[in-house]
């Protein structure tokens, strides 16, 4: 997983007076795509309903949130510009991989703050791109993201970056925040990458939570370590 380096105190201040030309050239794609960003429900699916509630809904045609996705990109321990970015796509009531494939890549983008999309989405993007090509049934409806939506120095992490180039509803999971609450035992902290309300993306996220971390994002992880073991 990454570190969610982008929410650290430290970044929160960007200045654009010290920025790279490339830096720049970044900035100014960020804010093209920061005006394709849509931060309410935007979608045709709806939450199964509980148990309770599956009587009162009797039979009705609404789509149903049945596929949700997980990526994350793990580095090699020995190179950290090698990295493996995994792609796996769960059943949403059960919780089981229905769908897994990853890539081992060499990054030659160093990690900048407030820039990590730039390093490693084209990595994921390409794995939900070539899932797509092929018609694949169990194409996410919504994407779970390791690292952070709206929470970021200017408003547009990696769940949000991803999530426009994709057209997908899209939610940040990240492991840190700019300010983390006073004794909090390891939480994770979720927001709107695009395409889902805030609401949603909590729920979404509590719904999937076997452990600490949202199981697609768990079961990501694991995988992309697992291929860099493999690998090395």
């Amino acid at each position: 997983m990454n570190d969610d380096k982008e929410a650290t105190f430290s970044e929160r201040n960007c200045s654009t007076e010290f920025q790279s030309p490339q830096q720049m050239d970044w900035l100014r794609i960020q804010d093209s795509l920061k005006r394709q960003l849509i931060t309410e429900d935007d979608f045709k699916w709806r939450l199964p309903p509980k148990i309770n509630e599956r009587e009162k809904e009797g039979s009705n045609c609404e789509i149903l949130l049945k596929y949700v996705g997980g990526v994350d990109l793990s580095f090699s321990k020995e190179d950290s510009s090698i990295a493996c970015g995994a792609l796996v796509v769960l059943d949403f009531q059960t919780l089981k991989v229905v769908y897994e494939d990853s890539s081992i890549v060499r990054l030659h983008i160093p990690y900048l703050p407030g820039f990590l999309a730039f390093r490693e989405a084209p990595v994921l993007l390409e794995l939900l791109d070539k899932m797509k090509k092929n018609a694949h049934p169990f194409y996410p409806q919504l994407l779970m993201v390791d690292g952070n939506g709206l929470l970021h120095p200017r408003g547009f992490g990696l769940a949000c970056h991803i999530g426009v180039l994709a057209d997908l509803p899209t939610v940040g999971v990240g492991k840190n925040a700019i300010q983390s609450s006073q004794g909090s035992l390891k939480p994770i902290f979720i927001s709107v990458g695009h395409r889902v309300s805030l609401a949603t993306a909590i729920e979404t996220v509590k719904m999937t939570c076997r452990f600490r971390v949202p199981e697609p994002i768990r079961q990501a992880d694991i995988r992309s370590r697992e291929r860099l073991r493999n690998h090395q």
